[in-house]
Parts: C-alpha cells; structure tokens; sequence
C-alpha cells in the first residue's frame, strides 16, 4: 500500500470531478450491480494515470449523455475494492489504470492500460464518449 498522503491529491482529483471514491468491496458491488450505467475507474499512482487516464476521465463528465455513477477505486491502496472491481471486468486481466463501463451490472465496454500509455487524454475521453452515446 502507498501512504495515503501520496494517493490523496490524485483520489481528490475524481472526486472533484464527480466520481464517488469506493473503499470496500461492499461499495463496490453496490454500485456495479445497480440499474443503469456505472463507469469504473481503477485509479493507480502511474504517470499514464496522471498524464492521459485521470485527465480523460474529467473530460468524459462533461459530455452531454453520460453514465448514471461515476466511481472509482485505487490500485495497491482498498485491496479488496480493487479486486471486486476486477472481477466485474474479467475476462480482462487487471490492469491500472483501467476505465470500465456497466450497464445494468454488465460490463459493456473496457479500456486497459495499453490502450491508455501514450495515448493524448482526449483521444481516450473521445472513446468513452462515443460508448457513453452507445450505451447510456
């Protein structure tokens, strides 16, 4: 685990974003199973975090149709929230960052890390857009 000093700004920027900062797998599994669209953020100390996944995810609230929650856990901090989010998103192995989309409990679209290292954070915000107007 990271001290929590380290992890806060970066949990903080989601948060001020409008993204609910889940800490247990209980949480976690409420908020998946829910009705409606869920987009998932696995939030992660990385630079491609903090260069394209975080910065992307803030970019994506804004767009006009979008998912019903916004939640995120992170990566080597709540290990038990961590793990229940991933197994929401098997087959996919886990990975961080990752950014997942539900609806009505189902994993509907999914974007790992190598589709997040050295990708501009627009590109990425452009791709949950375009799955937040297919499926929200």
């Amino acid at each position: 685990m990271y001290p929590e000093y380290l992890v806060a700004p970066m949990r903080q920027e989601l948060v001020n974003a409008g993204f609910q900062d889940l800490r247990t797998a209980e949480e976690v599994e409420q908020a998946i199973k829910s009705d409606g669209t869920v987009l998932v953020m696995v939030n992660s100390v990385c630079g491609c975090a903090a260069a394209n996944a975080r910065p992307a995810a803030r970019i994506s609230v804004q767009h006009e149709k979008h998912p019903d929650k916004f939640v995120t856990v992170f990566a080597g901090m709540e290990k038990d929230a961590v793990d229940t989010a991933r197994a929401f998103m098997l087959p996919y192995p886990p990975s961080s960052p990752a950014i997942a989309l539900f609806k009505d409990g189902k994993l509907v679209h999914m974007i790992e890390r190598h589709q997040i290292e050295g990708r501009p954070a627009q590109m990425i915000a452009d791709n949950l857009q375009q799955a937040f107007d297919h499926f929200c």
